[in-house]
């Protein structure tokens, strides 16, 4: 596989991944849990550090995703309590992760290099590099890593479809039939703590954020049915992945950056052209509605 494909391919698979999942936390009002989850897990880096006194990528991972999972629960936590808003709750909760995490590298860790950037915030122009023996062939890591991710989300929507769904627009009849949103809510953070927390290491933060907020954000305005929002985020992610490399090659500049732009652009195209909420279509019904108005005070008499 040459390298041009295994990053192509790479980013799709973030973005299916992120595509699954997206829609929901859009849905829900908590798209910035993808956002704190990226700070949450420098507590788990040292951690695992310390305990294997090593930065290979497996054990950062199992830390990370340790504290990306506790770093959602506490906000689901805090959330469910009543007391504090969705956002608020990530904005407790993610500095106090971060801030635990700082004080772990500058006094156990800090001959270390052991930052964020030098650990699992990932390049994906590296991602070719990183090859592993997959029935006898040799395979990017990422794509292995990340097919497995994609395979577990799919299958987790599919089996929770009838629960996320209700869940999602209607807490108060959930409960009423016995489902709990609560619990599913847990589900699906923990799920995206798993996402965000592999694809960190292979692609980077900033990638994971967009693919996981900006395509859903941008279906979002397109439909109103979840399957197809589903879909059309998956669709604008590889539109993203796709374009965005072939644009990093033309220009010569960061492939994370222009996949974010591109994906940024669709949101654009999406928030102008949306037939329902574009800013087109709301001043044409604007513009109709003017006229209606005229035309009937115009047929009353003087």
């Amino acid at each position: 596989m040459n390298d041009d494909l295994t990053i192509v391919l790479t980013a799709g698979l973030v973005a299916t991944a992120a595509g699954l999942l997206g829609p929901f936390l859009v849905l829900r009002r908590v798209a910035l849990m993808s956002d704190a989850v990226s700070h949450a897990v420098l507590p788990g880096i040292v951690v695992a550090f310390l305990v294997f006194q090593s930065r290979a990528p497996l054990p950062v991972i199992a830390g990370a995703a340790v504290f990306a999972i506790v770093c959602v629960l506490a906000v689901d936590a805090l959330r469910g309590s009543g007391l504090v808003k969705s956002d608020a709750a990530i904005a407790l909760v993610f500095p106090a992760l971060f801030s635990l995490g700082v004080i772990g590298i500058t006094r156990w860790a800090s001959g270390a290099h052991l930052d964020l950037d030098s650990t699992i915030y990932g390049e994906i122009a590296f991602a070719p590099f990183d090859v592993v023996a997959f029935g006898g062939v040799e395979v990017a890591r990422s794509i292995v890593l990340l097919g497995g991710v994609v395979l577990f989300n799919l299958l987790l929507v599919a089996a929770l479809w009838k629960e996320l769904k209700v869940t999602t627009f209607d807490p108060g009849f959930a409960r009423t039939i016995g489902v709990s949103p609560t619990a599913i809510s847990r589900i699906l953070l923990i799920a995206v703590a798993i996402t965000a927390v592999t694809a960190f290491e292979s692609v980077g933060a900033i990638l994971v954020v967009s693919l996981l907020i900006v395509p859903a954000a941008a279906a979002s305005l397109l439909t109103q049915r979840l399957w197809v929002m589903i879909a059309v985020t998956v669709t604008i992610g590889w539109v993203s992945a796709i374009g965005g490399y072939s644009s990093a090659i033309a220009l010569d500049a960061s492939i994370a950056g222009c996949m974010g732009l591109v994906a940024f652009a669709c949101f654009l195209l999406g928030l102008l052209l949306s037939p329902q909420h574009g800013v087109l279509a709301r001043r044409v019904r604007a513009r109709r509605r003017g006229r209606r108005i005229a035309a009937e005070l115009a047929q009353r008499p003087a």
